[in-house]
């Protein structure tokens, strides 16, 4: 797929990893993202290992993926700017996650999941305006997912720091 989200192929145009090494390559490392998340504490080196843990697993994606997992290959930027207190580019990536779940008409749980990016993004802003309005969306997104989708999306947004 060629389009405005999509990764350009690499300079002599031919695949560096054939598609199943590829695929499994961007679902290790957003899973060994999450394990960094999980520390109770992390250096400098594994903060920077995380960010490109996520980054590497967002472009491996969009080698073998669709707009569903480039939305949440950017969802998961996002979250890993957040933990790491970096608003503005956990923001971008939480639009771009947005951004493509509209352009290709994303559903599921993706969209819902983007708004939550944005709060949170908000959230490390102190934009608490801004963070609700996106909680809100992310709770009218959530609306119709079945009862496993909705619970992970109301268990993140759980996790922000809004009052009301």
């Amino acid at each position: 797929m060629t389009g405005m989200f999509s990764d350009a192929p690499p300079p002599d145009d031919k695949a560096l990893l054939e598609p199943l090494g590829e695929r499994n390559l961007a679902s290790e490392l957003f899973n060994l993202t999450w394990d960094f998340m999980g520390m109770e504490s992390r250096t400098p080196a594994e903060d920077d290992a995380m960010v490109h843990a996520a980054h590497a697993s967002r472009w491996h994606w969009g080698k073998v993926g669709g707009p569903e997992q480039w939305a949440i290959g950017e969802w998961l930027c996002s979250r890993v700017y957040a933990v790491l207190g970096r608003g503005e580019q956990s923001l971008y990536h939480g639009r771009r996650a947005s951004e493509i779940c509209t352009e290709f008409e994303v559903g599921s749980f993706v969209p819902a999941s983007a708004h939550e990016a944005m709060a949170r993004a908000y959230c490390v802003l102190g934009d608490m305006e801004a963070a609700r309005a996106e909680r809100n969306l992310s709770y009218a997104a959530a609306i119709d997912l079945d009862d496993d989708d909705r619970a992970v999306i109301e268990g993140d947004l759980a996790t922000l720091p809004i009052t009301d």
